[in-house]
């Protein structure tokens, strides 16, 4: 068994596909229209473009807002993302205007780091383990 798809609830996925395409790097893998307004919208690392994709999922779920919301103010990260360096990746994307709610941390063997998303998510950033 091996992870397929995790997701993200967004906001907004045509903002989310630039934030995540254009401002971290991934790479869109499906954009499937479902109705009127949501798509199957999933992203890969270009590093692995057959690897585990992540599904931008609209935010439309009545328990999403909530959910959200408390993760926020808790400072609870969505969902982890592995990174070489990130020292480096904060300084990349802080000059690309993003925005983090916890710079470069050490603690013991990993290193990480907390953005947001645009989209109403926090991002970890992990170097390490």
């Amino acid at each position: 068994m091996r992870i397929h798809i995790s997701s993200v609830f967004v906001d907004d996925q045509e903002k989310a596909l630039r934030f995540y395409t254009d401002v971290l790097g991934f790479t869109k893998k499906h954009d499937v229209p479902l109705g009127d307004e949501a798509r199957w919208l999933t992203v890969v690392s270009p590093e692995d473009p057959e690897g585990t994709e992540l599904l931008l999922e609209p935010s439309g779920h009545p328990a999403v807002g909530p959910y959200k919301t408390a993760l926020v103010a808790d400072g609870i990260p969505a969902t982890a993302f592995a990174v070489d360096d990130v020292k480096a990746e904060f300084d990349r994307l802080l000059g690309l205007g993003v925005v983090f709610t916890q710079e470069p941390l050490e603690m013991g063997p990993v290193t990480t780091a907390v953005l947001d998303d645009t989209c109403g998510n926090l991002i970890q950033l992990v170097q390490g383990a």
